[in-house]
């Protein structure tokens, strides 16, 4: 998302005002507290949603709410829970407040292998879903191991083949458009959508089938994602892990190339950076 923001691609959430913090999930320790703080104290190993507009995660302190910070489990590590929040809250949103998926539901997911794609097929499979997930060819093998029962090739979908066959369709690669979502949905499903065109925002007001979804955290939300996370649950990939003197040119990597699996996480500079898959 940082660097669709970095781009001017989200004006609609992120307005068009500069500067402008980039970076949205943190892990930290906290350092101070303000007026009114209840149930954090300096000290406390957390995690959070630095929120959008102002967000500054990609720094060595940030400014967040309480209201969007939890405790941060000792099983998981500061990497992993820095590469959680954002795509996690989204998809729990979507998945569980919006669409209320259940068990024995059919579910499709397009961008089953992107940062919120991957969240959404766990919380699918938490929630006793059968998952169908769209990703590239090369992809196929591991959509199966994360969950995923039936793998499309998004380069070659034939949505005849998928009429009126799902109860919620969730695009989390901004590549549907609602009449193709309306297609592939039994009656009374539902379709949600996390890139905010113009055209999605009117047609969501319009219709009570088709929603956008954003990752709004909540106490709710951050305490269920986090949890899920240290029963193993709900596990973030991360791609590539760079210390902040190095997040500029990382950002421009990731914005070019993409990464090939999970999330880039930044750390300070003095933090023992690891491998991404230790």
């Amino acid at each position: 998302m940082d660097w669709k923001i970095r781009r001017g691609e989200m004006k609609m959430l992120s307005g068009s005002r500069f500067p402008r913090g980039l970076g949205h999930d943190f892990a930290g320790i906290v350092d101070a507290v303000g007026p009114g703080t209840v149930r954090l104290e300096v000290g406390d190993a957390v995690v959070g949603v630095a929120t959008i507009p102002a967000a500054g995660a990609f720094a060595e302190s940030v400014i967040a709410e309480e209201k969007n910070t939890v405790l941060k489990a000792p099983s998981i590590s500061f990497e992993q829970a820095a590469a959680l929040t954002l795509v996690a809250v989204t998809a729990w949103t979507g998945m569980v407040q919006r669409a209320q998926v259940r068990a024995g539901q059919s579910v499709f997911i397009a961008g089953c292998l992107g940062g919120v794609g991957r969240a959404a097929v766990q919380i699918a499979r938490l929630r006793v879903a059968r998952v169908t997930g769209s990703c590239s060819a090369a992809g196929h093998e591991e959509a199966l191991a994360l969950g995923v029962s039936e793998v499309v090739d998004y380069h070659d979908f034939d949505f005849a083949r998928y009429r009126n066959r799902f109860d919620v369709v969730f695009d989390t690669a901004g590549k549907l458009s609602f009449r193709q979502c309306g297609a592939m949905l039994k009656q009374g499903g539902q379709s949600l959508h996390i890139v905010p065109t113009l055209a999605k925002m009117i047609g969501s007001l319009l219709s009570p089938r088709h929603h956008l979804v954003f990752g709004n955290p909540t106490l709710e939300s951050l305490t269920n994602v986090t949890e899920a996370c240290e029963q193993g649950k709900l596990i973030p990939a991360i791609g590539r892990i760079v210390p902040l003197s190095e997040a500029i040119s990382a950002i421009v990597e990731l914005e070019t190339k993409g990464l090939p699996k999970g999330k880039l996480v930044v750390v300070p500079d003095a933090w023992p950076v690891r491998d991404s898959t230790s």
